[in-house]
């Protein structure tokens, strides 16, 4: 039985909403769970209608153990709203389970994410639990470790999000004198410091990138599933920080995943794929470019 809360964070769009909330419904353990759901408040005139409707949408969500919905007064954008919500749920809470409107999870995401966050509860080394799975071409084990966060439908605990550094400069700078640019950039085939450089000017408002460099300087590990249990709805060119893209997309788990004994340790085979997969086709830099010519932005 899952009893880990959820987060889900939302914005203005509906449809995006209901399908993420619909499979969210679907999910085992759903029941059992408390959901909390923060609605940013619309950034201009433009988006009223839509924040409107989506809010009218989650006050009649059913299907879990309890709803706790807040809305924002002020468009407080994804960075702090998220920040600020996960801050909130562990104050009450040693454990989350966080989704944003445009992940759509397998029936066993939840129950994957509170197996892993129970089992490795007490394990300092690993930091968060991951729903997300890239679609590398290769044969996974079950389940395995990398050192690099997601953002896409993840899990910590209080413990972990200890670690969040928000001023990005200090980040960078650790980055930088500890050498570790190449290997935080994916031996080059990611621009993660480049985010990083992008959110320290202002220019991109990324939770993510620093949520990924804190627990990196840390070398702290996640712990992700074999086959996919999250799939990212988002890349319809609807959304505020991407564009049209089929590059991410993925067939979603449909059967239950063990939680077992495994190394504690880095899946070397699996970064070595992540890199070969960043460096392909749509590589990682040449996606993010093709996303700032297009007045797109990589955060969150």
């Amino acid at each position: 039985m899952n009893r880990t809360p959820i987060a889900l964070f939302v914005y203005n769009r509906p449809i995006h909403t209901m399908r993420t909330v619909e499979a969210l419904q679907k999910n085992h353990g759903a029941c059992d769970s408390i959901l909390y759901i923060y609605s940013d408040g619309p950034r201009d005139s433009a988006d009223e209608e839509e924040v409107s409707v989506v809010r009218s949408y989650i006050k009649g969500i059913t299907g879990f153990a309890e709803v706790i919905i807040a809305e924002r007064e002020q468009n407080w954008g994804l960075a702090r709203s998220l920040t600020s919500g996960i801050d909130n749920v562990l104050d009450a809470h040693e454990s989350i389970i966080v989704l944003e409107d445009d992940l759509v999870t397998s029936p066993y995401f939840l129950q994957f994410m509170g197996d892993a966050l129970k089992y490795y509860e007490h394990e300092e080394q690993v930091v968060a639990v991951h729903g997300y799975t890239f679609p590398l071409g290769i044969s996974f084990p079950e389940t395995f470790f990398l050192r690099h966060t997601g953002c896409w439908g993840w899990g910590t605990w209080k413990r972990g999000w200890d670690l969040f550094e928000p001023d990005g400069l200090k980040l960078l700078r650790q980055l930088q004198e500890l050498k570790l640019i190449q290997k935080f950039d994916v031996n080059g085939a990611y621009p993660f410091t480049k985010m990083l450089e992008e959110q320290v000017q202002g220019k991109i408002d990324s939770w993510a990138i620093r949520w990924h460099a804190s627990t990196f300087l840390k070398n702290k590990l996640n712990l992700y599933p074999g086959i996919s249990l999250v799939k990212n709805i988002g890349h319809d060119g609807s959304g505020a920080h991407c564009c049209k893209s089929t590059f991410y997309d993925v067939i979603l788990m449909d059967t239950m995943i063990n939680i077992s004994s495994i190394p504690v340790c880095e899946n070397r085979c699996v970064v070595d794929s992540l890199e070969t997969y960043f460096r392909r086709g749509h590589s990682g830099i040449l996606q993010y470019w093709i996303w700032k010519l297009f007045g797109k932005s990589t955060a969150e």
